[in-house]
Order: structure tokens, then C-alpha cells, then sequence
């Protein structure tokens, strides 16, 4: 079989990959149902397939928002982990090194803390809104200051965003301490959902808000599959081939801190998506970007639905968070990549 042909029956396997962990997640719960009449409830408004009153309820209320919020989420973390690391060309990269993540913690940090006395005078249809806006803000707000701190008259230097991000990080860090530390019982119990990463909140509304910002992440970072691929080669020799190496890492920055931005705003604190799906998707179709993006989007989409099942499953009728599952599945396993890419002198 011809080299492309492969990469054709990865792709069209994680594809399959996404779409068993989609029934997966749809069935499986501390309420199991049938893999048939899961499937039935989902089609019911275009096949009219008869099930159950309950079953419907639970498969169009509760779990249907909560696969979809899944898949937008896991696809985008691994769409914008796999640009990063093609922008800075380290395979240690992912969005949490240019302060995404830890500006959207402190956003929604400051909010659950500080937010008492005007969140009291917001109309009650917006108060389970405003920890996610504010997880938003921080990402974006976080984004532009280390952007802004890494930019000069000769551009913007990845060395100084890289710096950058990991001061504004910890400067994060050590505010969302401080506010913990401020703050009471149940300001922490909400500090701790947060921090620990979950599923369980997911609504329509909430997927309504992941698809208005993850939608231009999905469909502008493969666009620039051709870009991150000269980039690669380096900045000087991507200019030499046509790439507007500023315009693009521009594009990639902000773009990354739209879709992870949104992604902590909806669910918390996932880690290691972005970090460890490039890297098997690299051992299997190669670096080319091309065939790279898109097939992270299925593999990250598919992990994190399978993640989030297993944290309903293993201490049901509890709910295990999916932040700290995706850290214990996720650790382990960059460190043995990264052993087995030290054995072969790739670090």
C-alpha cells in the first residue's frame, strides 16, 4: 500500500475512532443504555425510531450537550497544541507556554473570589455565565500581554513570547494562590472544579459558545498547514519560500488563544490533550502538517470523550474529574515518549 494510502486509512480510522467513542459517550454513565437506543434517541427527529421517555431525556439533555462539548473541546486543544508546536518547533510546546491557560484560571479565579458584590446585582439568567466570561477575558487579556512583551521594531521574537509566557504564568499562579487563600469554603469548592477540569457542566448554550469561537480556530489553523510546514525549516528559509512569518505567527498566537480560551472558559483546566495527540499523530502519519492538523482534531476529540466516559465510569455514581484523569493518563505517557525519543537521540 502506496505511503499516501496509509495516511488515507489513518485518517478514515480515527474517524471511525471519533465516532465509537461519540456512541460511547452517549451510552455509557451511571445510567447505562442500550448502544441501540442511544443511537435511536439521537436520530429520533429524522427517523421517528421509538424509544423510551427517559432514555430521550438523557441522551438529548444531558449527555448529547456534553459529547459535543467534548469533541469541540478535544479537537481544539489538539488542533492549537499541534500549531504551537510547529510555530515554536519544539515538541515540548503546547498552548499552556504562552500563558493561555493560566490567564483563563486566573480570570476565572478573580471572578469566583472578588465577583460577589456586582455578580449579586447581574440578572440570574447570567450568573452561571460569568465564571466562564471571565476565564475568557483572562485567556485573551494574558494572550495580548505576553504577545505585546515578546514584540520589538524587528518583530515578534517566539525566544521573548516563550520567556514571556512562563513569567505571566507563574505571576498567574501566584495570584490564583493568594485568592485561594482569601478565599471561603465555598468559593473553594468552586476553585477546585474549576482547577480539576470537567464535562458536567455542559449545556447548549455552552456548545453555542465553544462553536462561535472554536469555529474560526478549526477553520483557519489548517490553512496555514503550509506555513507551519516552512516553518519548520526555519523563519529565514519560510520568508524565502513566500510565508509572511509575522502575519502567520500573529494568526496562530491569537488564534490559539481564542480556542483554548473558550475551551478553559466551558470546562476548566484539561491538561496534556495539547501536549501528547500531536505526538501520536506524529509517530503515525509523520510531521507534515497537512495530514497532522486535521487528524489531531479526530484523535483529540475521540481521547477526551474516552477520558470523560472513564470519569463517569470508575467511581460512579460519583464523577471522577476529567482534568485530573487526562494529568494521571496523560504524564505517564509523554514520560515514556520521552524515553523512548532520548534511547533514539531525538532530544
Amino acid at each position: 500500500m502506496s505511503v499516501p494510502a496509509v495516511k488515507r486509512t489513518i485518517l478514515f480510522s480515527l474517524g471511525l475512532l471519533l465516532l465509537l467513542a461519540t456512541v460511547l459517550s452517549l451510552a455509557l454513565g451511571p445510567v447505562s443504555i442500550p448502544f441501540a437506543d442511544a443511537i435511536g434517541a439521537l436520530l429520533r427527529p429524522l427517523t421517528g425510531w421509538s424509544v423510551a421517555p427517559d432514555t430521550q431525556l438523557i441522551v438529548e439533555h444531558i449527555r448529547l450537550p456534553r459529547t459535543l462539548m467534548g469533541i469541540l473541546i478535544g479537537a481544539t486543544l489538539a488542533l492549537t497544541g499541534a500549531a504551537m508546536q510547529g510555530l515554536f518547533r519544539n515538541p515540548l510546546a503546547d498552548p499552556a507556554l504562552i500563558g493561555v491557560s493560566s490567564g483563563a484560571a486566573l480570570g476565572a479565579a478573580m471572578v469566583i473570589v472578588l465577583g460577589g458584590v456586582w455578580l449579586a446585582a447581574l440578572p440570574a439568567a447570567l450568573t452561571p455565565y460569568t465564571q466562564a466570561t471571565g476565564a475568557f477575558a483572562g485567556a485573551l487579556l494574558t494572550t495580548w500581554l505576553v504577545y505585546r512583551l515578546g514584540s520589538s521594531a524587528q518583530g515578534v521574537s517566539m525566544a521573548s513570547m516563550l520567556l514571556a509566557g512562563v513569567a505571566i504564568a507563574a505571576l498567574s499562579a501566584a495570584v490564583v494562590g493568594l485568592l485561594t487563600y482569601i478565599a471561603d469554603d465555598a468559593m473553594l469548592r468552586a476553585l477546585t472544579f474549576w482547577n480539576l477540569g470537567s464535562l458536567g457542566a455542559a449545556s447548549y448554550d455552552r456548545v453555542g459558545m465553544l462553536v462561535l469561537c472554536c469555529g474560526p480556530v478549526w477553520w483557519r489553523l489548517p490553512r496555514q498547514a503550509r506555513a507551519l510546514n516552512a516553518l519548520l525549516l526555519g523563519e529565514s528559509e519560510a520568508r524565502h519560500l513566500g510565508v509572511e512569518v509575522e502575519r502567520v505567527k500573529r494568526e496562530l498566537v491569537l488564534l490559539t488563544a481564542l480556542g483554548v480560551g473558550a475551551a478553559v472558559a466551558a470546562a476548566g483546566l484539561i491538561g496534556f490533550v495539547g501536549l501528547v495527540v500531536p505526538h501520536l499523530v506524529r509517530l503515525m502519519l509523520g510531521p507534515d502538517h497537512r495530514q497532522l492538523l486535521p487528524a489531531c482534531m479526530l484523535l483529540g476529540a475521540a481521547l477526551l470523550l474516552l477520558a470523560d466516559v472513564a470519569a463517569r465510569l470508575l467511581v460512579a455514581p460519583a464523577e471522577l474529574p476529567l482534568g485530573i484523569l487526562t494529568a494521571l493518563l496523560g504524564a505517564p505517557f509523554f514520560i515514556a515518549l520521552l524515553m523512548r525519543m532520548q534511547r533514539r537521540g531525538g532530544l
